[in-house]
């Protein structure tokens, strides 16, 4: 019999806290059931799997990322809007490096279109209106604001911006400025 008190919530919770505090690629079942010190089956009466595991907490952080982006993004625009945006998944990826790391994982079909992955490319889309920009150089906007956030993210929590300066949160000024210049004047097709 399942340990009372365990849930799947409380299980995914404590596996969101300890992604952030080990690192999201040591997040298993049986480090789980250890820090609750309970049997990996009492574990698994809750969760299927250490997949199961890992999805949850994706799932969890992509909604915790999605909440936050929205609250900084409201009555903003322009460049406003790509500042809010672009700070808020720098600094929840900074708060939360296990949970934006689960943010990352592929997830199936399925689950990816039940997530709130489509409120952040919403949310994308509608920082874009800010700009003028049809289809299909929305998408490649999208995809571009994705990657250069996405990159920066993870190149700085690396470690590989600490060995000069200028320091980076003059670069990460310099990054959105040039990114409001380019969308302003994204190049016609």
């Amino acid at each position: 019999m399942a340990r009372a008190g365990l849930t799947a919530e409380r299980l995914t919770q404590a596996g969101a806290e300890l992604a952030d505090e080990v690192g999201f690629d040591k997040v298993t079942v049986a480090a789980l059931a250890r820090q609750f010190g309970v049997k990996d089956a009492s574990v698994y009466s809750h969760l299927k799997s250490s997949q199961d595991l890992r999805t949850r907490i994706a799932l969890l952080a992509l909604a915790e990322l999605a909440d936050r982006v929205s609250a900084a993004l409201a009555g903003r625009a322009g460049k406003d809007a790509l500042e809010a945006f672009a700070n808020a998944y720098r600094d929840y990826a900074r708060e939360h490096p296990g949970r934006y790391a689960a943010a990352q994982i592929r997830l199936d079909p399925d689950t990816a279109a039940a997530s709130a992955g489509g409120r952040h490319a919403q949310m994308t889309r509608a920082i874009l209106r800010g700009y003028d920009l049809a289809e299909p150089d929305r998408t490649h906007a999208v995809r571009l604001l994705g990657s250069v956030f996405h990159g920066y993210i993870s190149l700085e929590s690396g470690g590989s911006f600490s060995h000069s300066a200028p320091g980076t949160e003059e670069t990460w000024s310099r990054v959105l400025d040039a990114l409001d210049a380019l969308l302003r004047h994204w190049p016609a097709t």
